[in-house]
């Protein structure tokens, strides 16, 4: 059930991957087991996440449990600009991803955020700091350190400003907030056009509430369909061909995202779809400069 969409560089990656956001210490471990054995071959992470080097352990284990090879597994980690950094702190940082995960490339590598730590939002100076991170990082590509590139919560008016700035190198990925609650079929459409692939996050909306999850519109549907509303949320993006990633710490839950070899009706795509909510449950970078 594990579809995957082929990249702009002519890598494949998995639609559905294990997020793994406040997944740290002993809680990495098993939730890496059970995506495994369940079926995922994709895992999410970020430098910020602080769980490289678990997810690293865990794969020297568990790779050969399930005779896997690490080519096999398509591993995502991303980075936050920083102020007054160099594209040899870039590097460093991408360096160091790489001998937490104990890999000698990263299949993806994303720009976390179009700000920048320590410089506000209304600053020119992210604009800066974002194209020479992008270009630190398509230097890490040209050397192989990472098969893909891309960016993270980048809005329509990131994008053309990066892709104005690209040479040889061009994002493949855009990370955002997906779901019924919010979206914004304006970026899809342009991310399509340019070839991105779009990603969503907080599909399910966040750990902090379950109003997502309990809208009476996707408690219909689920019901209707004898699915759970996470599923309904999970297959709605996965049936656009969007990537997502839900974080599990159990087996139940793991099992249970990545069960969607099911079909949600036109009619029911449509509903979910024309909902316009427009809530968010994360951050906005619409803010960012």
């Amino acid at each position: 059930m594990n579809s995957a969409f082929k990249l702009s560089t002519g890598h494949f990656i998995p639609l559905i991957g294990l997020g793994t956001y406040q997944i740290r210490g002993p809680e990495v471990f098993p939730a890496i087991d059970f995506a495994l054995d369940v079926g995922y071959r994709h895992i999410d992470t970020a430098n910020v996440y602080r769980n490289e080097k678990e997810i690293g352990d865990a794969l020297k284990t568990l790779l050969p449990k399930y005779g896997l090879t690490r080519e096999q597994i398509f591993i995502t980690s991303k980075l936050v600009p920083r102020n007054k950094q160099s594209n040899d702190d870039v590097i460093a940082t991408v360096k160091q991803s790489l001998r937490d995960l104990q890999t000698s490339y990263i299949d993806l590598y994303l720009i976390h955020w179009p700000g920048v730590y320590g410089i506000p939002v209304e600053s020119p100076e992210n604009a800066k700091y974002r194209a020479s991170t992008f270009e630190a990082l398509a230097e890490c590509q040209r050397n192989g350190l990472c098969r893909s590139i891309g960016v993270s919560n980048y809005t329509v008016s990131h994008l053309k400003e990066l892709l104005s700035q690209c040479s040889d190198v061009r994002p493949t990925v855009n990370q955002v907030e997906w779901h019924p609650h919010y979206h914004q079929p304006e970026l899809l459409e342009f991310c399509r056009k340019e070839k991105i692939f779009l990603q969503a996050y907080s599909s399910l909306g966040t750990s902090n509430t379950t109003s997502l999850r309990d809208d009476p519109t996707i408690q219909e549907i689920a019901k209707k369909l004898g699915k759970t509303p996470s599923q309904i949320l999970l297959r709605w993006a996965f049936q656009q061909e969007i990537g997502i990633l839900p974080k599990a710490r159990s087996r139940s839950h793991v099992e249970e995202n990545f069960g969607l070899d099911f079909v949600i009706p036109d009619e029911d795509m449509k509903t979910l779809s024309g909902m316009r909510v427009n809530h968010k449950y994360a951050w906005n970078p619409e803010t960012v400069v």
